[in-house]
């Protein structure tokens, strides 16, 4: 079998490794953040009306992607562990069940969103007003939700064996065809029928649609990292278990955040819909100042993974050193920048003050955290590579629910919408202090057991 998607991460300098794993996926994230911002400006065209509907919407999508991104845990660490142990068959076994356990999955979601739109935007606070438009958009976009979990979950498996390129080739094509999409489908270009808000959600499925078909047929001809999907049912369960041993926790882990995100949109949602519609104006924007820290995530597991089944534990330290350090400069850096830049950015999503002093807001408080919500997620993504899942899934909770629900209840009701942004800030700082401190602890321990 050709060998050129396997990288061996468990030798070489620790750093150039991270680095050279993580730029093509930062890449790549770039591409897909860029749309989703873009995705927005566009939407913002139609009205403050729209804004607020797919704003409202935000939760639920990240709940999705938190699941989806769960599930590719499951497969980065598991596939990871068996490369790092050359196990080339059993790799191909994981690749292959995970991609029929996203599926799934995927439909279920699919299914349990498409029923539950007017009780679940209900509960966040959006008015009768908003609600046919939740319709428009979300009837159609729930259908990217399968899509998605199997693209990914099966990117996942390409990079847990040490090759970012692919992926980042790959969700760097469908940001591209889908912002090609956008205008055409919203806006009714070249012909085509102008369909609202309901050609943002549709443009999302037609691309992730034709990348996925791309995908598959490319890993499975000239990668070959499939076998049959013809196995008994033992082994396809097996495999499901094993998978999920890592995914289930991290699913929940991830599922924690879109969870408390609804519920600060709701808080939000007392202070009107210009409220809502800035917050949701910061939270396409926040995610682009925030890719390095995801794709640093992205390839810790892989690495933590590789190093922890060829119990090369002194690596494992020098890599959390390493991740530690770029992610308290570089969270600096980018919080300045972010002061400098906020106002012009958010300016160009709406002119209305009210919407765009809620989203300036946000981003000015926020940022003095995310070196720190960095080093959480990198931390939380080591342990998933580890094959240790319950620590992420105890930062995650205590993140949330300990630290930050109680902080945003009390600096709403004392400082009003600052008071409720600021609890982000602190609880990223305490939590990653917590998440660097307990990663070193276990590497310790997994070392001394060795």
């Amino acid at each position: 079998m050709a060998n050129t998607h396997k990288h061996d991460l468990t030798t070489g300098p620790v750093g150039p490794h991270l680095r050279r794993q993580g730029m093509p996926f930062a890449l790549g994230l770039v591409a897909i953040f860029s749309f989703d911002a873009a995705d927005m400006f566009f939407i913002s065209r139609l009205g403050e009306a729209p804004l607020a509907a797919v704003a409202f919407a935000l939760p639920l999508i990240w709940l999705t992607y938190g699941i989806g991104i769960g599930l590719e845990a499951g497969a980065a660490s598991c596939v990871s562990r068996a490369v790092g142990r050359g196990e080339a068959e059993r790799s191909r076994r994981l690749t292959t069940d995970t991609l029929m356990l996203a599926a799934a999955i995927g439909f279920a979601l699919t299914l349990a969103g498409i029923t539950t739109i007017d009780a679940v935007f209900s509960l966040l606070g959006a008015t009768s007003e908003l609600l046919p438009l939740a319709h428009d958009y979300m009837g159609i976009w729930y259908w990217v939700v399968p899509l998605d979990m199997v693209l990914w979950t099966t990117l996942a498996s390409i990079r847990a064996r040490g090759n970012t390129a692919l992926e980042a080739k790959v969700i760097t094509a469908a940001a591209v065809l889908n912002l090609v999409l956008d205008p055409i489908l919203i806006f009714g270009w070249l012909g085509a029928p102008e369909l609202g808000i309901k050609g943002a959600a549709l443009a999302t499925v037609l691309s992730n649609a034709v990348m996925l078909l791309f995908t598959l047929f490319y890993l499975n001809a000239k990668l070959r990292v499939f076998t049959s999907l013809l196995a008994p049912p033992e082994i396809i369960l097996a495999s499901w278990r094993h998978v999920m041993h890592i995914g289930l926790p991290a699913m929940v882990s991830n599922a924690i955040i879109p969870i408390s995100s609804a519920i600060v949109v709701a808080m939000v949602a007392a202070f009107g819909i210009d409220a809502v519609a800035g917050f949701g104006v910061a939270m396409r924007i926040e995610p682009i100042f925030l890719i390095p820290f995801y794709a640093l995530s992205a390839v810790a597991s892989p690495f933590f993974g590789q190093n922890s089944g060829a119990d090369r534990f002194d690596r494992l330290i020098e890599a959390r050193r390493v991740i530690t350090r770029f992610c308290l400069v570089f969270g600096l850096a980018l919080a300045v920048t972010l002061v400098l830049v906020a106002k012009p950015l958010t300016g160009l999503y709406s002119s209305h003050a009210p919407i765009q002093d809620v989203a300036v807001h946000y981003l000015w408080l926020a940022a003095f955290s995310y070196g720190a919500y960095g080093l959480v997620m990198s931390v939380n993504a080591a342990f998933n590579g580890m094959g240790q899942p319950m620590p992420g899934v105890i930062l995650s909770a205590c993140r949330v629910i300990v630290v930050f629900l109680p902080l945003a209840w009390l600096g709403r009701h004392l400082f009003g919408l600052d008071g409720l942004f600021a609890a982000t800030l602190l609880s990223n700082l305490l939590v990653g202090a917590a998440g660097y401190t307990w990663l070193g602890r276990r590497i310790g321990g997994a070392r001394a057991r060795a």
